[in-house]
């Protein structure tokens, strides 16, 4: 059986925070406890060669994933997606086997495999 893994294209993530919610939801988790966290990377200034402030920002979000993420196991059983994925607004999630994912990686920048220890 092939090992499973989901690509995060988070170029596309609006911070909408779904998946947390999905993700809470589905394992039942506590406040303050996540399968997938939705992480903030600036707002800040980007500069040019010369060291000067463009009027170009960074600001990613970025779904990071958690040792409770068991890629939905029960779910998966029924034949249905992780539910974070399944729930992404952007749909900058994508499940399947590990070794199509990896092909991905190639294709872009701003992407990232997660594969949990116990998928």
């Amino acid at each position: 059986m092939a090992k499973n893994g989901i690509l995060v294209d988070y170029q596309y993530c609006t911070g909408c925070y779904s998946c947390e919610v999905a993700c809470q939801s589905e394992l039942d988790l506590p406040l303050g406890q996540w399968g997938v966290k939705v992480m903030q990377n600036g707002p800040w200034p980007i500069k040019d060669k010369e060291g000067n402030e463009t009027d170009q920002y960074v600001y990613d979000f970025i779904p990071a994933f958690t040792k409770l993420c068991d890629l939905c196991a029960e779910r998966q059983e029924k034949g249905k997606l992780p539910s974070c994925v399944f729930h992404c607004q952007a749909k900058c999630m994508e499940y399947g086997p590990v070794d199509e994912l990896v092909k991905k990686l190639d294709e872009k920048p701003q992407q990232y495999l997660w594969v949990p220890p116990c998928a």
